[in-house]
């Protein structure tokens, strides 16, 4: 997730494909970065992939009950 589109634009069906790909359902993720940050998650914690959406948005469960929709091409997050 790298690739910068602006914080605007959506990626296209290829790459939403090629995320629900890399990252299914039950993937163990770690927060790296966010461009908008949330009081609840900061970079290092970790949790599950719940799903990626039609804009590639990753959506997490973290660990400390927080939910987070991660924007692709802005947020990073690794697996583990």
């Amino acid at each position: 997730m790298g690739e910068n589109y602006g914080k605007y634009a959506y990626p296209v069906r290829e790459t939403v494909e090629k995320l629900r790909r890399e990252y299914p359902s039950g993937t163990r993720v770690r927060l790296v970065s966010t461009a908008d940050p949330c009081p609840d998650t900061k970079p290092g914690d970790t949790g599950t992939v719940n799903f990626v959406d039609n804009t590639g948005s990753v959506f997490i469960s973290f660990d400390n009950g927080s939910l987070l929709g991660i924007q692709y091409g802005l947020d990073e997050i690794q697996k583990i």
